[in-house]
């Protein structure tokens, strides 16, 4: 087995799934034109965060979670390129096919999980324009607004003290409060679903 591509499962199993757009996409080999910004947007709204132990009468979705990553960047960094704040936004993109699993849990699983959600991103990216693998300093980007979002959601729906926040994701971002209102009410999945699909839209016109 190499490092980046995971062990194969029996012959017999199978290893695609199928979307709602009608498109088959194969976790092993995934194909760039088997990618659906609906798809994405769809199955998102739908996944929850932090394993759906969030206060609020909805879940707090993935999709919700890149919109806040995204704005968090787009708070900070301002003239950050269209294209950057394109990939915040689809970080979590491979979320839509194999659900979002917390860090400790990607931890006990290693390589095989992350090499299929490596393969899985790549392939997004490609669709969509986007280089399969990030320049590094993109990646630190997007992983300073992600540890912003995640600290946000912590604090403000997943219960954790804001000194032990801190200690695993860092300072407060300080959005504005209306912003961090809105950002961190969970919607319905409608919601999240067309406010994901509106925000790809302006950045991927």
């Amino acid at each position: 087995m190499t490092a980046n591509k995971p062990s194969a499962p029996p012959t017999s199993s199978r290893v695609w799934q199928r979307m709602l757009s009608g498109r088959r996409l194969d976790l092993l080999d995934p194909s760039p034109l088997d990618v659906e910004i609906a798809d994405i947007a769809h199955g998102l709204a739908r996944v929850a965060r932090w394993n759906g132990q969030t206060s609020g009468a909805q879940i707090f979705s993935v999709a919700q979670h890149t919109l806040l990553v995204e704005a968090v960047m787009r708070e900070h960094t301002p003239r950050v390129d269209a294209r950057v704040r394109l990939a915040a936004l689809l970080h979590d993109a491979p979320e839509y096919v194999i659900g979002d699993m917390i860090s400790p849990f990607k931890a006990v699983l290693g390589g095989d999980y992350k090499a299929v959600e490596k393969r899985l991103l790549s392939a997004i990216h490609i669709r969509f324009g986007l280089p399969p693998v990030l320049a590094d300093h993109v990646t630190q980007q997007i992983k300073a607004a992600d540890r912003g979002a995640a600290y946000l959601e912590a604090t403000e729906l997943a219960g954790f003290a804001q000194a032990e926040a801190r200690r695993l994701f860092g300072r407060d971002p300080g959005l504005p409060a209306a912003m961090r209102q809105d950002y961190l009410t969970p919607w319905t999945a409608a919601k999240a679903e067309k406010r994901f699909l509106a925000r790809f839209k302006t950045l991927h016109p």
